[in-house]
């Protein structure tokens, strides 16, 4: 998971690059393949497999949700702070307190739903960190339900309405106008404050209450008030979906054929949502070149990581497992560097062999550098500082045991998911994202 995380942050961190314009074939590969599409489902497939693992495993709300939020949370506030500071403000890869709408941007992006609030991105990257909230907001919900099994139907299900409704389901209907948008924002934030404070109660009935409230909102939104394309943010889930079977069917809770079949269905089913809506024109709107580009790259991250899984029990080269470990700073902080060195290492762009590679390792050698510095100054000591805080929170609140034993049948033995592996990016993640999560 390390490996294939640093692998999707190094492939989204090129992209933003441009390695493409520097390669004197890399308009013929962007015809053909999208590195950004790639990176991103490959960041949703690990953040698919990991995160239901996490919260299971832990088999507490309360525990998964005060890991998540100083997981992420303090990394992504660092990384706006710098970009504000090192970027000017006519800088566009930066819009948090740059729209004249200061305090609905703030709320929103507080939230990571801005994405499907109608609200712009406070960083370009920051939108897939709302694709992986909403997905921890419904698997809370599963979990807490007992319905956590379910993912592959869930999978299936999230692609077949992408293929049937996918060009027909309208985006943004629920914020049409600024008041919309300034209403919707308010009942979210309350909303989630209200899920959270339930979730981190640590009373098992208050954690399903805010957990059913949080991802009932999560269904709302990404149904109606999604910027992507309707087939993109369905398809988008129906691949995290997937990346869970992948989990169930690896740890022997669901048969194998059961989750060849599902897993199969929603890679075929993105083949033919790309070449049934993303063309004529709406392309543009998924920042591509077409149903080609959109489908080798869909399969293309399916591949990595099904290769990567049957190479599970090899040891993988240290240099892939530490830039997996750095991937959600690398994800956050990539493009905000590149627009504050660029102009100074970049001018002219070089257009020799020489010059170009130059270029591209030192961008990357600074990007890495950051990188490494917010992950060991911010990430490792606020991780630090969430199982501290939570422990002195179960010592001082204990939560309360479940009323009932777990829906469905006992889970059967099966090797358990080492924290350090738990991540984005989400968008994002991780994504968290990242998430990228993340992404």
């Amino acid at each position: 998971m390390d490996a294939l995380r640093g692998i999707a942050a190094l492939v989204v961190a090129l992209h933003h690059f441009g390695i493409l314009e520097l390669l004197p074939f890399g308009g013929a590969v962007w015809e053909h393949f999208d590195l950004g599409l790639y990176g991103v489902m490959l960041f949703f497939l690990v953040s698919g497999y990991i995160i239901p693992a996490s919260l299971e495993r832990r088999g507490d709300v309360r525990a998964f949700w005060v890991g998540r939020l100083f997981r992420i949370y303090p990394a992504l506030i660092a990384a706006f702070t710098v970009s504000i500071l090192m970027l000017p403000e006519g800088d566009g890869s930066v819009a948090l307190f740059r729209t004249g709408h200061n305090l609905i941007s703030l709320a929103a992006n507080a939230t990571m739903l801005q994405d499907m609030l109608n609200v712009v991105n406070g960083m370009g990257v920051t939108w897939t960190l709302t694709y992986e909230m909403v997905f921890y907001f419904l698997v809370t919900g599963l979990f807490t339900l007992g319905w956590h099994r379910r993912s592959g139907g869930i999978a299936v299900g999230f692609a077949a309405i992408a293929l049937v409704f996918g060009g027909s389901l309208a985006t943004n209907t629920l914020a049409q106008s600024l008041d919309a948008t300034r209403h919707l924002v308010l009942a979210a934030v309350l909303i989630v404050v209200m899920g959270f404070l339930c979730m981190l109660s640590g009373n098992q009935a208050l954690a399903r209450t805010g957990a059913l409230l949080v991802a009932g909102l999560a269904l709302v939104l990404l149904f109606l008030n999604s910027r992507a394309p309707v087939f993109e943010t369905l398809l988008i889930f129906a691949t995290m979906f997937a990346g869970t079977v992948l989990y169930r069917a690896e740890h022997g809770q669901i048969e194998r054929l059961q989750a060849w079949l599902c897993c199969g269905f929603v890679v075929v089913a993105g083949v033919a949502i790309g070449w049934m809506y993303n063309r004529n024109g709406v392309e543009l709107n998924t920042w591509n070149s077409g149903w080609i580009a959109w489908s080798t790259s869909f399969t293309g991250a399916w591949a990595t990581f099904l290769g990567a899984m049957l190479l599970r029990k090899k040891r993988f080269p240290k240099p892939l497992t530490w830039l997996g470990s750095v991937s959600f700073s690398l994800y956050l902080l990539h493009v905000p560097l590149l627009h504050t060195i660029a102009p100074h290492l970049a001018q002219p762009m070089p257009t020799t062999t020489g010059g170009k590679t130059l270029w591209t390792l030192e961008y990357l050698a600074i990007a890495l550098a950051a990188a490494y510095l917010l992950y060991r100054l911010v990430e490792l000591p606020f991780q630090k500082l969430g199982r501290k805080l939570l422990k002195a929170i179960e010592r001082r609140f204990p939560g309360t045991p479940p009323s009932g034993p777990p829906s469905g049948p006992p889970e059967p033995p099966r090797r358990t998911v080492d924290a350090a592996q738990e991540g984005q990016p989400a968008g994002r993640a991780p994504v968290e994202a990242g998430v990228v999560p993340a992404a």
